[in-house]
C-alpha cells in the first residue's frame, strides 16, 4: 500500500513565477516549496485553533468554576432519574 497521495494545484501564471522564485531561492523544487509552505501554515492553523485564550479574570472564572463541587441542576438530575429507570439488556 502506497504511503503517498497526489494533490493537484492550478494557479495563475503570476502565482506559479512567484513561487518558482521562492523555491530558487531555498534550492528545491516548486512541489517541495509548496509541500513544505502548506504544511506550515496548516500546522500553524491547527495549533492556533485547538488552544483557547482567556483573559486572567476569565481564567479566574473557569478555576473557580472548577473548583467548586458539582451540583446537578433540576434538568440533569431528571434525565439521571430516567436513565436509571432505564432497563440494560
Amino acid at each position: 500500500m502506497s504511503t503517498t497521495a497526489r494533490f493537484d494545484l492550478k494557479m495563475d501564471i503570476n502565482e506559479k513565477k512567484v513561487v518558482s522564485r521562492a523555491a530558487a531561492l531555498v534550492g528545491t523544487t516548486m512541489a517541495a516549496f509548496v509541500r513544505a509552505a502548506a504544511k506550515e501554515k496548516a500546522r500553524e492553523l491547527l495549533d492556533r485553533e485547538s488552544r483557547i485564550t482567556m483573559s486572567d479574570q476569565d481564567f479566574q472564572v473557569f478555576t473557580s468554576a472548577l473548583n467548586v463541587a458539582f451540583s446537578p441542576n433540576a434538568a440533569l438530575q431528571n434525565a439521571i432519574s430516567i436513565a436509571q429507570k432505564v432497563s440494560r439488556a
